[in-house]
Order: structure tokens, then sequence, then C-alpha cells
């Protein structure tokens, strides 16, 4: 049978969404950060994979033909928060600690090297949270660090979003399983047609 475009286009497609914030600053050292859902599968738990960008140019909103920051995707730190991460994470947001980990925050252990991740709630110079994530990689490469300021708003969307990501983290996405349900629905008719008699 082939395939019309009518039928492509109603096709379900593959995609996963990103949130994404983009913080872009008149220095140059703002930051840009894209989360991603992994829901759990098989033997595989599920996470929240979030990677952050640092701003490569300033840009330039003037005139007739404005040119919008870059952010240095090739280079970006990537990490994998996953159920007792995102815990801990919701605690700040929550107001239940004021930094992970009084401070210490997450540690990660990869190939690439050592990763740390600190949220942070902050009251001066501005409200809000932040995020820094450094990652060290050693033996002569070079250390990476990514700073990303969380306005309050953005921490209660944030909040609402883990909060509801954490079901498919941990128990993967719902799917319907058929069930045979022939041989009782068999039985329930002969008890019927017994009761009729």
């Amino acid at each position: 049978m082939n395939e019309t475009a009518n039928d492509r286009a109603s096709a379900p497609r593959a995609f996963r969404p990103k949130l994404a914030f983009y913080k872009a600053n008149a220095k140059g050292s703002g930051c840009a950060m894209k989360m991603e859902l992994h829901p759990a599968h098989g033997q595989t738990d599920g996470s929240i994979m979030v990677t952050l960008a640092n701003q490569m140019t300033i840009g330039d909103r003037r005139g007739p033909n404005p040119t919008f920051p870059h952010f240095d995707w090739e280079n970006a730190i990537c990490v994998k928060l996953d159920f007792s991460d995102l815990s801990k994470m919701l605690q700040v947001f929550r107001g239940e600690c004021e930094s992970i980990e009084e401070g210490r925050g997450l540690v990660h252990r990869s190939p690439k090297g050592l990763t740390y991740i600190k949220l942070a709630h902050q009251v001066d110079p501005i409200p809000g949270y932040t995020l820094e994530v450094k990652r060290c990689a050693g033996e002569g490469r070079h250390d990476q660090r990514a700073f990303m300021p969380i306005a309050p708003y953005e921490a209660l969307g944030l909040t609402a979003a883990i909060e509801n990501s954490l079901g498919v983290i941990c128990f993967g996405m719902p799917m319907v399983i058929e069930r045979d349900t022939s041989a009782y629905r068999q039985a329930v008719k002969e008890q019927r047609d017994a009761s009729a008699a």
C-alpha cells in the first residue's frame, strides 16, 4: 500500500519536546538551558536531561537587521538528573532548604570527569535561584562552567513541571495492555443461560 501525503501528515511523529530558557545579557556572560524528559522504559530509569550552553555573542537588536545572541551548544554541558537529584532540587524550590546538600550540591562522576551541580535560593542582589554546573575534566582538559539565574516565577513553573514528570520518570509511560477476557465472558454467559433455563 502506498503512503499518501495525508497519511504522512496524520501519522504521529516521534519527537522529544524541550523546555528552554535563554538568559542572554549585555556582558556576554549569559546562559541558555534546555530540559528534556526521558521516561523510564524496560530496565532503564527515567530522567531529565539538562543541557546548558554559555553565551557566545551579544547580538544587536537595533536597526533594520537585528542580530540575536548565540549560545555555544557545541560545547554545552549536559547532565542527567534522576529521581533523587530532582527530589533534592524540589526541596530547594519548595523552600524546604536553601541549597542542595547544604551548599555542597550534587556530584556526578562520568568518563568525562566530575560534574558539580549546585542549586541555591538567593535573596540578594536579585531574589530567585541560581543553578551552577561545573565539569572538572582533569588530565589537561579544560574545565567547563555554566551559570543560570532562575526567577521566582520560573522556579514555580519548574517545580510544577518536575513534580508532574516524576510519575513517568519512575514508572514510564502508561500503556494499555490487552487482556484476553473471552474465557471469563464465556463462563458468565453459561451461568446466565443456566439460570434462565
